[in-house]
């Protein structure tokens, strides 16, 4: 079966965003982006064993899919922005029950059971599922059991306050796979569940 892979970037104080007056992320694809080589090149690495995004409405609506598939065409003989590429060539799904159709190029949308979703593209061939939304959409994942592998982006800041990953999900026990850090001074760490809850957060799909 495929595996699930959630992406989060997190501060070192366990915040995943929220009203924050801050640039805390070390995130920026552009000519300058503070990522240093090692993490792109990693990321990419990962984003090989890919051959599904699974998407929040939200964050299809919000431009995510639009904002890559240009990056993929400014940059294309651009080895950094592999990752654009592979997610302009990936199938994608938007899960959303207020959505009637798709209107971005390779994407569907899933509008029945979140679990019996995300079950139906977990039992397709191929490569793995990244996923990539806001923290209520990973949450209901969370929430699920959904979720085979966390990769926590740990930025170097501390918000002091903002929303947290398990707040609406509970007590999880988790078993680290992995932990690097970079340059830039992100620190990435990968989880893989060890346990579950059975509370169960709603989700704006």
């Amino acid at each position: 079966m495929k595996r699930l892979v959630l992406q989060m970037q997190m501060s070192v104080d366990g915040f995943v965003g929220g009203d924050v007056p801050h640039d805390w992320q070390v995130w920026d694809w552009g000519s300058d982006c503070p990522w240093d080589a090692d993490l792109k090149r990693d990321f990419n690495v990962f984003f090989q064993t890919i051959d599904t995004i699974l998407l929040s409405r939200k964050m299809a609506e919000e431009g995510y899919l639009n904002h890559w598939a240009g990056a993929a065409k400014r940059f294309p003989e651009d080895r950094f922005y592999a990752f654009a590429q592979k997610i302009t060539q990936v199938q994608k799904v938007v899960l959303s029950s207020k959505l009637e159709n798709s209107r971005w190029e390779r994407t569907t949308v899933g509008r029945g059971d979140l679990p019996r979703e995300v079950d139906v593209i977990k039992r397709g061939s191929g490569g793995n599922i990244a996923v990539f939304g806001g923290v209520g959409f990973a949450s209901a994942l969370i929430a699920a059991d959904l979720v085979d592998e966390y990769q926590f982006f740990i930025n170097p800041a501390a918000l002091g306050s903002g929303q947290r990953l398990f707040a609406q999900t509970g007590f999880r026990r988790l078993k680290l796979l992995g932990s690097k850090s970079y340059d830039c001074g992100i620190v990435v760490d990968r989880y893989t569940p060890a346990g579950s809850s059975q509370c169960q957060p709603e989700v704006d799909a």
